[in-house]
């Protein structure tokens, strides 16, 4: 085994985690969006 395999390893496993947090959060909001659409939006 070398280190290029934990290299690889590492992004691939990094790329996955960023989109499955971005997936949690996208749903997230969109969900608040549509179940709470009279919410004035804080910004």
């Amino acid at each position: 085994m070398s280190i290029g395999f934990f290299i690889v390893g590492g992004i691939i496993f990094s790329i996955y985690m960023f989109f499955t947090v971005w997936g949690i959060l996208y749903s997230s909001k969109k969900q608040k969006d549509e179940n709470y659409p009279n919410i004035a939006k804080k910004k």
